[in-house]
Formats: C-alpha cells, structure tokens, sequence
C-alpha cells in the first residue's frame, strides 16, 4: 500500500461513475465536496456524513470519507451549530469527503439496488425506476412465493437494524416480476413504472404512506426494507473498489438510521 493523492482517486471515481454526465439533484454535488492536504492514506465509506461517521473516520484512521449523501444534502446551511462541528472536524483532521448519489445508484454493477437483488438471489434482466436518460433501479423475473422473498429480504433489513414493513399479501400469492429502487423508492414515478411494467412486487428503502395505500388497489406488494440499508451495498463496493484498484485500507462506519 502506498498514499494515493485525492486528484488520482477522484479522477477514477469519476470515470468509473460516470459523474459527469449521470443527471442528479442540485444538492448531490457528486465527486470531491471538500479537499485535503492529503495523500490519502485510508479511507472510509458510510451512507451519511454526521458527527457519529466523522468520528467514526476519525477513529479508523482514514482520511478520505466515501458517502452516498454529501456534505450538503440538506441544502445550503450556514455554517454554524452542527454544521460547523463538522466542518471543523474534518478539516482539523485532514479528511476529504467524495460524494456519489445517483452515479452510484445507476451503476450497472456498483448500484445499490442490482446488488440488493445479488444479495437477495434474483437475477436482473433490465432497469427500473427511470430518471432522465438512467434507471436508478432494476427489475427481473422469478416465480416463488411472495413470502419466501420477503423471509430473506427481512433477513437483510434486521441485518442493518431495520424492522421491515410489507403491505398485505394473501399466503398463497407468488411474485412473478419484481422490481428494486433502494432508498426513497416508492414515489409517484415508481408506481406508475411498476404498473406499467407489470410489476407484482416492489422493493424499496421507503415511502409516504399513500404508497400503500395505492399498493393495495393496485395489487402491486411493497417491501419497505429501510433507506439506510438498502443503500449501505455502493458506497462497500466502492470500498473494494479502492482496496483492488490502489491497495488502499478501507473501513465501512456504520450508523443505521431506523428508516
């Protein structure tokens, strides 16, 4: 292992996700959010920037933090409060912050959700969850009980301290085509894409209570399976992805959420 500087390690994640041209919100700014003296020497992953993943960065000796969502998720802030704290942490330690939002989520093999689905056993076959020109998600086809699928999807969720929540289902029905959208994934879009594509069960971080409500008249099953959790697998893969690519040490900081 030798210290990498940011700029080599930024070029490459922005190639490799395609951050340039991959459509997201304003308040992603994907690629590096805060710079450093550097080299980097370790790095981090996590799903969320808090005081707890700083703290967390801090005591795995990394000075690169990977997260899905940036610095600036919440908007503009004034620097101020736990804003500051932050802010002060990090650069009192020298840690630089790269943000990856939806180029993680449409990757094609680094995604959250096609690796929810290789965690889950099933096989993609197309994309999901349309936005612009990119799928945020993926669907496929299978044909066992609908139970049989939440049991392990359950499984993953209580893994990441998530109770899971799935709207009724009788205990005969099968799930035939399925589609995942890790984190807020049950939208007005989604729905509509599910029906559309003939969708019979969806899997999604979370949802408004409306989604279940449409669910149901629709005929369509909604796993909710937990925001943090289902985006906890890119920002790993990343993780890997610098340990092979660079040699670099990497450490994920887990802080579930509950959503």
């Amino acid at each position: 292992m030798s210290p990498t500087p940011l700029s080599t390690i930024a070029a490459h994640l922005d190639t490799l996700l395609a951050t340039e041209t991959t459509p997201d919100y304003p308040h992603a700014l994907n690629g590096v959010q805060l710079e450093h003296r550097g080299p980097v020497q370790r790095v981090a992953v996590s799903v969320d920037i808090s005081q707890r993943v700083i703290e967390g960065t801090i005591a795995a000796g990394a000075n690169l933090l990977i997260v899905h969502h940036g610095m600036f998720w919440n908007g503009a802030q004034r620097i101020q409060g736990r804003y500051y704290r932050r802010l002060a942490s990090l650069l009192s330690h020298d840690i630089a912050v790269y943000a990856a939002h939806l180029p993680l989520d449409a990757h094609a093999t680094l995604g959250n959700s096609t690796l929810l689905a290789d965690q889950l056993g099933l096989v993609v076959t197309g994309g999901f969850a349309q936005h612009q020109h990119i799928f945020c998600g993926v669907r496929g086809e299978s044909d066992e009980p609908t139970a049989a699928l939440l049991d392990r999807v359950r499984a993953f969720s209580t893994a990441h301290e998530h109770t899971l929540v799935a709207t009724p289902f009788a205990a005969e029905r099968r799930t035939k085509r399925w589609a995942i959208c890790s984190g807020a994934g049950a939208g007005h879009d989604t729905l509509r894409e599910a029906q559309a594509q003939g969708i019979d069960t969806l899997i999604v971080g979370e949802g408004p209570h409306w989604s279940a409500v449409d669910a149901d008249d629709l005929g369509i099953v909604i796993a909710y399976a937990g925001h943090y959790a289902t985006e906890t697998l890119g920002v790993q893969a990343l993780g890997h992805d610098l340990a092979t690519t660079f040699g670099l040490p990497w450490s994920f900081i887990a802080a579930p959420t509950g959503l």
